[in-house]
C-alpha cells in the first residue's frame, strides 16, 4: 500500500503522519514493555518487536494505517512456548509462522477472513481478556507465589494466586489501582495525552517519590538499552516438528487479528485494505521480529484506531513509530527499570476492560 498512497502525497500529510507516528511510539513503548513481561519475555524484547516487525508490516502491508507491533492475542501462548522450548524454540516456531503467512499470502487465503462468524471473533477475544486477567492478578496484588514449576495455564495460576493469597502487597494494590484507574478514567477526560503513559508515569512516582515496598521491573530483569541483533534460531527435523502446532497456531491468530483491524480501520477511513498483501507483510515482520530478538507480532487495533485518530492515513506514519521506538530505546530503555511490575500488569488488562 506504501507505493499506492505515494501518488499525490503531500507535505501537510507528511506532518501529520510524522505527529500520529510519534504519538503511537509513546503509547507502544508502555504496552510493548508490559506485553514482553506478561508473554513471560526480557522487556526489550517487546521493543524489538514493536521496532522490526512494526516497521516490516508497515513498509509492505496492505493497509494504509495498521500498527503492528507485541498483542495481549499471544501473550499466553508465548509464554507456553518459551516455558517448553525457551527463546531458540520461540524463534523458531515464530520464524515458522511467518513462513506459513506468507504461504496463505500468497495463496489468497486472506478474503476467507469474510467466513469467520463475529460470534467467533468476539469469544475469542473475551476469553485472551479473561485469561491474561487472571495472569495478572499475582503482580496486580503483589502476590509472592511459590512453585517448583512455572505456571503457565491459566488455571494454574489462578490456584497458585489463590493458595498464596496471604502474602497480598497492599502497596502494590493501590499502585495497581491507580493505574489502572487512569487507564480507564483518562480517556474520557482528554485523547491527546495517552493513558498508558500517564499510567507508567504516575507508578513510577508513588513508589519512587513515596518509598513504597513494591517490586519494579528492574528487581527481576537486567534492562539492556543494546539495539536487536541478528541471531538465526538453530533448524533441526525434530524441533520443527515438535514446534509446528506451535507455528501454525501464531500463524492462524496472527492472520485474524490482522485482519480484523484491518476492517475496524478501513471503516474509520472508508478505505480498502489489501488483504492477501497484508498476510504477506505479516509473514515477513514475524520472521523478521524473530531473527532480532523479538516475539510474535500483529496488527494492534488500539494502536492503530491511536493512529487514525491523531491524522495518520498512510504506512509512513507506521514506519516513523518504528523509528522513534528505536530512539527510545537507545536513550530511554534503562529507565524501564524503574516500573513497578504492578504498573505494568495493569496495561494490558487496562486495554481490554476499559
Amino acid at each position: 500500500m506504501l507505493w499506492s498512497v505515494m501518488k499525490g502525497y503531500t507535505k501537510e500529510q507528511l506532518v501529520k503522519d510524522i505527529v500520529a507516528g510519534i504519538i503511537v511510539a509513546i503509547i507502544a513503548l508502555p504496552l510493548s514493555i508490559a506485553l514482553a513481561l506478561a508473554s513471560g519475555v526480557t522487556p526489550e524484547r517487546g521493543i524489538y518487536t514493536a521496532i522490526t516487525a512494526g516497521f516490516v508490516i508497515s513498509f509492505l502491508g496492505g493497509s494504509r494505517v495498521q500498527i503492528a507491533g507485541p498483542t495481549a492475542a499471544f501473550a499466553t501462548i508465548v509464554a507456553g512456548i518459551a516455558a517448553e522450548n525457551g527463546i531458540e524454540g520461540l524463534a523458531l516456531a515464530t520464524v515458522m509462522a511467518g513462513i506459513i503467512l506468507i504461504i496463505m499470502g500468497v495463496c489468497r487465503m486472506g478474503s476467507l477472513i469474510k467466513y469467520i462468524p463475529y460470534t467467533i471473533t468476539t469469544g475469542f477475544t473475551a476469553g485472551i481478556a479473561v485469561t491474561i486477567f487472571i495472569g495478572q492478578i499475582k503482580d496486580f496484588l503483589g502476590l509472592t507465589v511459590v512453585s517448583e514449576e512455572p505456571l503457565i495455564e491459566t488455571m494454574d495460576k489462578l490456584m497458585g494466586d489463590i493458595r498464596f493469597i496471604s502474602t497480598i502487597n497492599v502497596q502494590a494494590v493501590i499502585v495497581g489501582a491507580v493505574c489502572l484507574a487512569i487507564l480507564i478514567v483518562w480517556p474520557m477526560i482528554n485523547e491527546t495525552i495517552p493513558p498508558s503513559l500517564l499510567a507508567v508515569i504516575a507508578g513510577i512516582a508513588m513508589v519512587k517519590g513515596l518509598h513504597m515496598p513494591v517490586n519494579t521491573i528492574g528487581d527481576l530483569y537486567t534492562i539492556s538499552n543494546a539495539l536487536p541483533a541478528l541471531s538465526v534460531p538453530v533448524f533441526n527435523f525434530d524441533m520443527v516438528q515438535k514446534l509446528l502446532p506451535d507455528a501454525f497456531t501464531i500463524a492462524i491468530l496472527a492472520a485474524i487479528e490482522s485482519l480484523l483491524s484491518c476492517v475496524v480501520a478501513d471503516g474509520m477511513i472508508n478505505s480498502k485494505h489489501r488483504s492477501n498483501t497484508e498476510l504477506v507483510a505479516q509473514g515477513a515482520g514475524n520472521i523478521v521480529s524473530a531473527l532480532f530478538g523479538g516475539i510474535p507480532a500483529t496488527g494492534a487495533i488500539a494502536r492503530t484506531a491511536a493512529n487514525i485518530k491523531n491524522g495518520g492515513r498512510t504506512p509512513i506514519a507506521g514506519m516513523v513509530h518504528a523509528v522513534v521506538l528505536l530512539l527510545i530505546l537507545v536513550v530511554l530503555m534503562p529507565y524501564a527499570a524503574l516500573i513497578p511490575r504492578t504498573a505494568g500488569t495493569g496495561l494490558p488488562s487496562g486495554r481490554h476492560f476499559s
